[in-house]
């Protein structure tokens, strides 16, 4: 397995200290972490889970819009992130390992190293509760 830039190791490193649920991939979208509040929100550990590519966990949580209608990969905040390399927020609602919907709010943005490097991007979520 390939060392990953510095960036990525501090970004998990900060994620892991925070409070508030953040799942970070790599270029191609691969998952490289979620932390533990993403966890409880997730319905599953991240030891239980791993890396996975960005086809497999843009789709395993079930996203849909508020409707219910399917929520297509291309359209979530980390997707475009990763996509277009600009910030997005979007609400829709996933269906978690634990079988619950949970309405979220997600906010993703690109990450950029040193010498701008495009490293990934990190999303930050939380449950809408309203």
């Amino acid at each position: 397995m390939a060392q990953k830039p510095i960036e990525l190791i501090l970004a998990r490193q900060l994620s892991s200290h925070l409070a508030m649920p953040i799942f970070i991939v790599d270029p191609d979208g691969t998952l490289l972490y979620y932390n533990e509040p993403a966890e409880l929100i997730l319905g599953i550990r991240f030891e239980e889970n791993g890396e996975m590519p960005a086809d497999e966990w843009s789709t395993i949580f079930t996203p849909t819009n508020q409707d219910g209608s399917d929520l297509p990969p291309e359209e979530l905040p980390l997707m475009i992130a990763l996509t277009k390399r600009c910030p997005s927020h979007k609400s829709f609602q996933i269906r978690s390992f634990d079988g619950l919907v949970r309405n979220i709010q997600v906010t993703a943005f690109p990450i950029t190293g040193q010498g701008n490097r495009f490293l990934g991007a990190m999303a930050i979520f939380w449950e809408n509760n309203q």
